[in-house]
């Protein structure tokens, strides 16, 4: 497949280009490296960057021509950026999605597969959160998403687009770098790396379904080479994790002593949220890991010496490492 990423030089974009270059696939990345690192991207000079942005429709035509497959991960991330900053995430998770679908449309791209986030549920009503789960987003954050799923259903009913929706639970892993909007394992693995003390909000009996990168860029590349994937797909680990235990793995995995500090709730921050996975397992086949603490030591490793943490916001303690 000839295939263009969006958002491919940022944290799950360059998974993906990873593993379709993998696979012999042909990649165009397409990414204004706002929060994304063309370093990223060093590894894979066999990928093509072109630094532009959803937000400019003739732009997102240009990167389309010739393609047959979108992965689109390009995206405002965060509910409680989206809070603060609420036009800015439609302007991308809304206008960008369309942008991308017209152009799929006029250059008669067939595959999509779109980056999706659990927070369109809201506080789930049941668990296992399924694909049927009523969607009730608590935040701007998870409205957008659900939008740029109904937006992407509609072009396929309209016009034949195959388009999967991957509705991504609490991912982390390699590339995964500090953002004071972004999750909350490297906010808290960056704290540790600084020997400062970390902020749990709420009593830190909250539970996540943290899912390994590797997996998650498996799914993505799983439904665009499945003709028989379309439609809405939970990536989770079906099992789950509160904060205060996410803490106790990282003081076991980093060998450091971790002050936790105990903040108030969050607006926006569900109490609970595990995925339902069998159509993840079935029909893409990916069966996601769930060793926590393994893939903690393995991301903390990477974190330490990964040059853009060092410069950005590790200290010389964790340089030296």
């Amino acid at each position: 497949m000839r295939c263009l990423v969006t958002g491919g030089a940022g944290f799950i974009g360059s998974n993906v280009v990873r593993l379709l270059l993998e696979r012999g696939h042909a990649v165009t990345v397409l990414d204004n490296i706002s929060t994304g690192y063309a370093s990223n991207l060093d590894p894979y000079p066999d990928a093509e960057l072109v630094r532009d942005d959803i937000r400019d429709a003739e732009a997102v035509e240009r990167a389309m021509v010739g393609k047959d497959a979108v992965f689109h991960l390009a995206a405002s991330v965060g509910n409680k950026k989206s809070i603060d900053e609420p036009i800015y995430d439609a302007s991308h998770n809304v206008l960008g999605t369309i942008n991308v679908l017209e152009a799929m449309r006029k250059h008669g791209v067939g595959t999509v597969v779109y980056s999706s986030s659990a927070g369109i549920f809201g506080e789930p009503q049941y668990e296992p959160v399924d694909e049927k789960h009523p969607v009730e987003p608590d935040s701007p954050y998870g409205a957008t998403k659900l939008c740029g799923e109904k937006l992407m259903l509609s072009y396929m009913k309209l016009y034949g687009i195959k388009a999967a929706a991957l509705r991504y639970f609490n991912v982390y892993g390699e590339n995964q770098r500090f953002d004071a909007y972004g999750n909350v394992i490297p906010i808290f693995a960056s704290r540790i790396a600084r020997g400062e003390p970390i902020t749990i909000f709420g009593d830190g009996e909250q539970t996540r379904d943290f899912i390994d990168v590797r997996d998650v860029a498996a799914a993505n590349v799983a439904a665009a080479e499945n003709p028989e994937a379309s439609g809405t797909f939970n990536v989770g680990t079906g099992s789950r994790i509160t904060i205060n235990r996410l803490v106790e793995h990282l003081r076991e995995v980093t060998g450091e002593p971790v002050e936790a500090i105990h903040g108030p709730e969050r607006p926006g921050d569900v109490r609970h949220a595990t995925a339902e996975t069998t159509r993840l397992r079935e029909t893409l086949g990916v069966s996601p890991d769930t060793d926590v603490p393994g893939n903690l030591k393995r991301y903390y490793e990477w974190m330490v010496r990964d040059p853009v943490s060092i410069e950005k916001v590790l200290s010389p303690k964790a340089a030296r490492r």
